[in-house]
């Protein structure tokens, strides 16, 4: 039986949730980090604490694929959210480099 090493990841806050419509399944966020749909996300509060990628992201109720530090954004949840939840970019840490030597 093989056992694997988890991959390190780095985690960037990239925003805070400001509102949670539970009949919608969505969190208003105010972002302070650029984000993008697809991106993988840790959503880590007082009880929250769960991971998903962004499937969807609306400003004004106009879907965008790029949100903006400074922004407003809805994004549909997986799970409960609170206010004052904050929100992580997850990213594999980068192994370019490792192993390698200057000459």
């Amino acid at each position: 039986m093989y056992e694997h090493e988890p991959i390190p990841v780095t985690e960037t806050e990239v925003g805070e949730i400001t509102h949670y419509w539970s009949h919608l399944g969505v969190a208003g966020v105010h972002l302070t980090a650029p984000v993008d749909t697809g991106d993988h996300i840790h959503v880590l509060g007082h009880t929250s604490d769960f991971e998903q990628d962004i499937g969807s992201m609306e400003v004004e109720h106009h879907k965008i694929q790029h949100g903006e530090p400074g922004e407003d954004v809805g994004l549909r949840v997986v799970e409960h959210v609170r206010e004052h939840d904050r929100i992580y970019r997850v990213a594999p840490v980068s192994s370019a480099g490792v192993g390698q030597h200057e000459l």
